[in-house]
């Protein structure tokens, strides 16, 4: 059984210390990156020693191992070399590359070469299809290889050599990149120099450029700012909108009277005008925050699908569910009873409605014989069947 190192295990604390410490089952993704950058692959060592600094068990953790590709389940090479055979790059000639590729390393699907450098493996896709064929090592890209640039890549590859990628640092094995998916830096001298964007992704980029298109307004230096500073600002203009507000016109000395007495307002001639209606725009339904604890899955269900608890009648795109049927008639609800009645509920694996008798006849003649022999002759009858 593989014993961690003690590296390993400090930056699995580190790891875990990245998330808060009712949620420390969240770093299981890392932490499967980090196993992985010390054995090559996942084991079951591997699967254990997650298990235990989680607090989880070996089975939760498999489950989670098992189901994304990234995670290997079986020793794999230096470099894992994956083709894309979907179905654009194998109109541009894929799956040529991949069977080129297996002949040559005499390797098939998810196997590695006997020296342990490559690992080949079929990729249903790699979201590359302007750039296709495509194939990547160590999920660096290759693109628009061929047959005989993919054999020229693998053969560096096996003789110590590494190739550059079409997009992308340098390349590092498949150790190396494990260390990085698990979040930390590649401190290789040089491990982010060259590369560069493809020009196909930077197409629409260009044309932008060529033909003056920009977002109006836009500046890319400006910071994101945080919640609370966003908050901030936000409380900074309503309080300077409100201040900037007219204040109410005083009201004259002497007001004219109404017709029933009361104080009436007065225009500019001081007659009296009569009063408006409070404008009202939109819904009436009053303006309530939702609580910064509740999910906004659960503030979208609540506003399409109100219980007439909760609802507020006249929100708009709400409706109150009422209750339009009528109530059924005395012989609908005695029918309904009296079919509920009829048919017991399931239980110990029965299915509802079912009766006892036909079982129990059943196993009375298979012990007694369906001839009315004795339960010897139905044994032998039995084994004869």
């Amino acid at each position: 059984m593989t014993t961690f190192t003690d590296e390993t295990r400090e930056r699995a604390r580190e790891i875990i210390a990245r998330y808060p410490a009712d949620r420390s089952r969240s770093a299981l993704l890392p932490l499967l990156h980090l196993v992985q950058a010390e054995e090559g692959y996942v084991s079951p060592a591997g699967v254990a020693f997650c298990a235990e600094v989680l607090g989880l068990n070996k089975a939760q953790v498999g489950a989670v191992a098992t189901f994304y590709t990234m995670y290997k389940r079986k020793p794999t090479g230096d470099f894992l070399v994956s083709v894309c055979t979907n179905t654009m790059c194998n109109v541009l000639g894929g799956q040529e590359v991949y069977d080129t590729l297996s002949e040559h390393l005499g390797v098939g699907h998810d196997e590695t070469t006997a020296d342990g450098t490559i690992t080949l493996e079929h990729a249903e896709c790699l979201a590359a299809c302007d750039y296709g064929p495509v194939m990547t090592v160590n999920y660096d890209f290759f693109d628009g290889v061929d047959p005989s640039t993919a054999v020229g890549v693998v053969d560096e590859l096996r003789t110590g050599g590494r190739p550059m990628p079409t997009r992308g640092a340098r390349l590092c094995t498949l150790k190396e990149m494990a260390v990085q998916l698990a979040g930390f830096a590649d401190e290789r001298d040089g491990a982010v120099a060259d590369g560069g964007p493809g020009e196909p992704t930077l197409r629409g980029l260009r044309l932008a450029q060529q033909h003056g298109v920009s977002v109006p307004g836009f500046d890319p230096n400006t910071p994101i700012r945080s919640k609370a500073e966003a908050d901030k600002a936000a409380a900074e203009a309503k309080a300077k909108a409100e201040a900037a507000k007219p204040a109410p016109a005083e009201a004259s000395a002497a007001p004219v009277k109404g017709g029933d007495g009361a104080s009436a307002p007065t225009g500019a001639a001081g007659v009296a005008e009569p009063a408006k209606p409070e404008s009202v725009t939109g819904s009436t339904a009053p303006d309530v925050k939702a609580p910064d604890d509740k999910s906004p899955q659960v503030r979208t269900a609540e506003t399409r699908q109100p219980d007439a608890d909760t609802a507020v009648p006249d929100a708009p795109g709400t409706k109150v569910p009422t209750e339009t049927s009528p109530p059924a008639s005395r012989d609908a609800r005695e029918a309904e009873a009296a079919g509920a009645a009829a048919n017991a509920p399931a239980g110990d694996g029965k299915p509802a409605g079912d009766s006892t008798g036909a079982q129990e006849r059943n196993l009375n003649e298979a012990s007694a014989g369906t001839d009315g022999t004795n339960s010897a002759g139905a044994n032998e009858t039995g084994a004869q069947k």
